[in-house]
């Protein structure tokens, strides 16, 4: 079995369930484990955003779209090189990774017979259940049933730890200029943590928000999340979203290790928040930072 994954979170669902001996190609993004991009052939590149603003990221983001190019460059030669016997690519949003229709046009143009499966969650279930999707296609239906069945005792161990204790109102930030706030997953985080979520997009794709709406939420508690940064960058993000909600209590959270990406981590995430939501009640990780007024 030949596998490239497409996607960041595809790549880290392979590597739970230890089939990364299969793993043929990646993308530039695929940076979990760090050893993933040097391991493998990189097979579908991106711009370099690093040195951007997030204001210009959104711009050039809203510019490649207007125009209809594409955000993502997928190497067919790579990946014609490579023959692989399974491809785990997405439809779920096109600023995230390269969507399916792509994949199949550039199979089609070079006879490749590989089987492509999508992989699209819009809730916490689904992204589980996306794990089994892997396992069931990769013949590792043993390995998806025990990856899952840990991630589910882990949930149910932070819903037992936050049940009957208060519920705080909570809002995650995805972006901050223009805000958006968490959509799909990010409010079953929030719920499964023991918060309230509140002006976010349950089980749809995260959206722009006026900021007066998510001051009329009155969150107690807001999360900045932002996709494509880590905990540092959350926290420089954070320091706006707290001039914007002074009343609210405001935690950086690395976005891309466990809010953003559909893979075996959110529930690292759901940790990470039950432990800002409900101090004491689950050992605090590396991945949150409370911002100071």
């Amino acid at each position: 079995m030949r596998i490239v994954s497409l996607l960041p979170s595809a790549t880290e669902i392979v590597y739970a369930l230890g089939l990364d001996d299969h793993l043929v190609g990646v993308t530039f993004e695929c940076d979990e484990p760090a050893q993933a991009r040097s391991r493998h052939r990189v097979v579908v590149g991106g711009a370099d955003v690093s040195g951007m603003t997030v204001g210009e990221i959104d711009a050039y983001v809203r510019a490649q779209v207007a125009a209809g190019r594409d955000l993502y460059t997928l190497d067919e030669g790579a990946l014609g090189e490579l023959d692989p016997d399974l491809i785990l690519s997405q439809d779920l949003c096109r600023v995230c990774a390269l969507p399916t229709g792509q994949v199949d046009a550039a199979l089609q143009h070079l006879g490749c017979r590989a089987a492509v499966v999508t992989l699209d969650p819009h809730s916490l279930a689904d992204v589980l259940a996306s794990i089994g999707a892997v396992g069931a296609a990769a013949g590792a239906d043993a390995r998806a049933a025990e990856l899952i069945s840990s991630l589910e005792d882990r949930l149910a161990a932070v819903r037992a730890a936050v049940a009957g204790r208060p519920r705080p109102r909570v809002a995650v930030v995805e972006w901050v200029e223009p805000l958006f706030t968490g959509g799909h997953w990010i409010p079953d985080q929030v719920e499964a943590a023991g918060g309230l979520s509140v002006g976010g997009h349950v089980h749809r794709a995260s959206g722009p928000t006026p900021w007066a709406d998510l001051r009329a939420e009155r969150p107690d508690v807001v999360l900045v999340a932002p996709c494509g940064f880590g905990l540092d960058g959350a926290a420089e993000q954070a320091e706006l979203v707290l001039r914007e909600l002074p009343d609210a209590e405001v935690w950086a959270i690395d976005g891309d290790a466990v809010v953003v990406r559909p893979g075996p981590r959110l529930v690292d995430g759901v940790e990470a928040m039950a432990s800002v939501l409900h101090p004491g009640t689950v050992a605090p990780g590396p991945h949150v930072r409370q911002v100071s007024r």
